[in-house]
């Protein structure tokens, strides 16, 4: 795909990390990184390893041992909220949005702009709304409806807006085009496009191999536990990373 500068400090750089529950190893000394403007996918079947692996970097779990740099610091996170002084957000599967409030109130859910008598301020939030979908999403429009009237697409723009607006630098973003169709699916992709070109890096965990090989640079590919490898998608086929999926097999082009 594009070319990115991969000489430079990673934004984030995972290192040797474990994690364990029960005597199983979930997450088996496995090292990835990401580079700025660039989509690294996380590949495997459900208990690879992925999704833990990425809830260590957000937060969700403490990892057992290993190193994580942001932007080339030695970082400390412990909860979502350490994530979140990182610049990391997630968008889960599930979006995490309040069915009932509209587009800006989902934005500033928990977060809300206020006046200066300590109101909640809904023109200044459905102002800035306004801009950061104008940036992101220029056809949005239903900024008054409740986000359960919205189509998946639409839902994945307020989702990604939100992260966006607090100034995410390292986005994770789980299964973004599960359920979706063909042109729901595209505008996930212009999405994921307009964040690279702002420098923006992407985890992106798939099941989908079509999905990966038209959205990212990278794939990492986990099974049992364990980073099978990571391969620049230019250099491999469907096959391949299929192979490293199914027969935990390093093709032949890995990097």
């Amino acid at each position: 795909m594009s070319d990115i500068n991969r000489s430079g400090t990673p934004l984030v750089d995972m290192r040797d990390i474990c994690i364990s529950f029960g005597g199983v190893h979930a997450v088996d000394h496995v090292s990835v990184d990401l580079y700025p403007g660039e989509v690294v996918g996380l590949l495997g079947h459900n208990g690879a390893g992925k999704s833990t692996l990425i809830k260590i970097l957000s937060g969700a779990y403490k990892m057992d041992s290993g190193e994580i740099y942001v932007n080339g610091e030695r970082s400390d996170i412990r909860s979502p909220r350490d994530a979140r002084r990182y610049n990391i957000e997630t968008i889960y599967q599930t979006l995490a949005l309040a069915d009932n409030l509209d587009a800006a109130s989902n934005l500033f859910l928990g977060r809300e702009l206020t006046s200066p008598m300590g109101l909640v301020d809904d023109d200044a939030m459905e102002s800035e709304a306004r801009k950061i979908m104008a940036r992101l999403n220029p056809n949005f429009q239903k900024f008054k409806d409740p986000v359960s009237a919205l189509s998946g697409g639409q839902r994945q723009s307020v989702a990604i807006a939100r992260a966006v607006y607090f100034n995410a630098q390292i986005l994770i973003m789980d299964e973004p085009t599960a359920a979706l169709g063909p042109h729901e699916t595209q505008m996930v992709s212009e999405l994921i496009t307009q964040l690279k070109a702002e420098g923006i890096g992407i985890f992106l965990i798939s099941h989908d191999i079509h999905d990966v090989m038209q959205l990212c640079d990278r794939a990492s590919v986990m099974k049992n536990g364990k980073l099978v490898g990571t391969v620049d998608v230019a250099d491999v086929t469907d096959d391949d990373l299929l192979g490293m999926i199914i027969l935990g097999k390093q093709p032949a082009k890995a990097v």
